[in-house]
Order: structure tokens, then sequence, then C-alpha cells
């Protein structure tokens, strides 16, 4: 096993708790339409929550883009070609990271993700997979631009971003992460990366609805976790059985919005700071956006990547895409 005890670059306090978190939580709860940014769904128990999501009868995009890896494998290693760096941003799939690295044969693996443990545990488990690959995982906020681990930086990188997270964010912000990521792969140091995204497709709203509010009531705890890891690692006095999962279908914006909507009057503290809830008021957890072929490649163009490849599942579902970094130009 050639795992490498990994490299932490997240800010903490002298309590330990992330300061990104502290102030992405405190300014969304000031707002009048209060949010929460999604990212911070995943400490050890919503990682692993969402894991049990992608098992879920209703949630599709998983097994739609399992599917692809699967078929398409041949296309992947002839596009991609091997040796190249797998650089994931988020920690790796137990299913789909697994086939992409058996697919194309690479020279290293570094999943970069927030979430430490569940960071570590999903790269040992890669380790165990692939005894012979080197595995270099760090702990960093991959919203930002990311110093990769020395010995990756001279080969040629292939960014992995599987599930449509990228979906989770708002179009500004979503061309913000794809230039990030742009940096963190040395689009400027004179290499030509890669990068393999997942983008869910715009389809039936019931299907839509059903694969955010399961019958089983995951997606729920899910949700109603982001309440629970607030009161632990802030000092919260949030009352979780007052706070009810809603997901719902916006057209307007082609996404699925998810929130924690307050089941009564409420008054809790963060931090030693006080907010209030009215009855139904809600916090705003999650965007899932969906994307049509013209979207999808214009919002990677905007984030300075031009779409290579397009390949769908047997039901059109999703897509997975593979892009090359756009050389810098200041004309058409």
């Amino acid at each position: 096993m050639k795992t490498e005890k990994g490299i932490a670059l997240v800010d903490r306090d002298d309590d330990g708790v992330d300061r990104a978190f502290r102030a992405d939580v405190l300014n969304g709860l000031r707002q009048r339409d209060k949010a929460v940014p999604a990212r911070w769904f995943y400490d050890e128990a919503g990682s692993q929550l969402f894991e049990d999501i992608t098992r879920l009868e209703e949630y599709y995009p998983t097994r739609a883009e399992t599917q692809i890896l699967q078929d398409r494998c041949e296309e992947f290693a002839r596009l991609i070609g091997p040796d190249r760096a797998v650089v994931e941003f988020g920690s790796g799939s137990s299913v789909k990271t697994p086939l992409l690295l058996g697919c194309i044969s690479p020279a290293a693996y570094v999943p970069l993700d927030i979430s430490g443990d569940f960071l570590r545990e999903s790269a040992a488990a890669l380790s165990e997979k692939f005894p012979g690959l080197p595995v270099h995982s760090v702990e960093a906020d991959f919203m930002r631009r990311v110093t990769l681990p020395d010995a990756v930086l001279p080969l040629k990188k292939l960014g992995f971003f599987p599930g449509s997270t990228i979906g989770n964010m708002v179009p500004r912000t979503a061309v913000d992460l794809l230039r990030s990521m742009r940096a963190t792969l040395g689009a400027d140091d004179g290499e030509s990366p890669l990068l393999l995204i997942g983008m869910d497709l715009v389809k039936d709203r019931s299907l839509l609805e059903a694969a955010y509010d399961d019958g089983s009531g995951v997606t729920a705890a899910f949700n109603l976790n982001l309440a629970t890891r607030i009161n632990r690692e802030l000092a919260g006095t949030i009352p979780i059985d007052a706070l009810e999962h809603v997901a719902l279908w916006n057209d307007e914006f082609a996404r699925i919005e998810m929130h924690l909507r307050a089941r009564c009057d409420i008054a809790f503290t963060v931090s030693g700071e006080r907010f209030v809830m009215a009855k139904g008021e809600t916090i705003h957890t999650e965007n899932s956006h969906k994307f049509t072929r013209r979207s999808g490649n214009t919002l990677l163009l905007a984030g300075g990547w031009t779409p290579v490849e397009r390949w769908l599942d047997s039901d059109g579902q999703f897509a997975l895409i593979l892009a090359r970094a756009t050389e810098q130009r200041d004309a058409p």
C-alpha cells in the first residue's frame, strides 16, 4: 500500500473548528432569506448518509453515471490516456472512482476533500483496491486553488468531479470553482489538463423531486444532519425536532431546492449569536441545478474548459463530459 498520511490545508480555530464553516453559517443565518452552503453537509456522518442516498431506488444519478463509466471504459482509456495524476475534487466514491482508475492506468490518485476523516477512509479503501497506485490525500477546501503534493506536480493531470456536484452551486460560484480547478491542475504552467465532470440533466419533475425526497427518509436525515453538525461544532442550540426537510423543483432556475423548514416559531443560538425563525420560514441548504447540453457547455466554457466528448446513460438522464483546459485568450 502506498497511501501517504496526507496533508491538511484547512484553516481552523484554536478549538479545531473550520473558520470558513463558522463564517458561512453565521453569515447565512443573518440573511433575511437564511441559507447555508451545501458543501457543509459533508462531515463524516453527512458523507456516509450521502453514500446511503446513492444506493436508494429513487436516486438515479449514481446508477446512471456508473453505467456510463462501465460502458465507456475503452473510450476513456483512448481519450484520456495512461500515466495521468487523477485529482478528484471530493472524497472518492466507493463505486465510481475505482471504475475510472481501472480504465485509464493512472500514475497517481489525489483526492481533495474538506471532510478529513471521510477523506482518509476513502483513500485507504482505494489503496487496498489499487495496491501499486500512489495515493496522496489532501484535506482542503477545493473551492479555492489547492497546491498539489510535490510528487504529482510533474505529472499530466485529470480532474475528476463526478455526481453533478457542480449543480449544487449558483452559476457564478460554479464558474469560480471551474476556474480554481483549472488553476489547481496547472493549466497556466504549460500543461493542458483534462476534466471529467458529471452533470445531471433536466427531466420530469416527479422523477427529480422523488430523488431528493425519498420515501425512507434518508435524504431528510442528510439535510437535518447539517443542523446537527452546527449544534455540535458551533455550540448551537437549534431544535432539530422543530425542523422538517423540504425538496421542491424550481422551474425558473432549473433546479431542485432543499430547505430546512421551521414547524413552529423557534429561537436558538449559534456560537453565542441569537437567531429566530417564524413557522414556515426556511434555511436554504442546497440547490441541485439540472442542465441541457447547451447550458452545460456554456458553463464549462465560462470556467475555462472546452468540451471534448459527452456521454449519456441509456435512459438519457445523466451526462459525463470530458473537457480540456482552454488556452487563455483576450479576444474571440
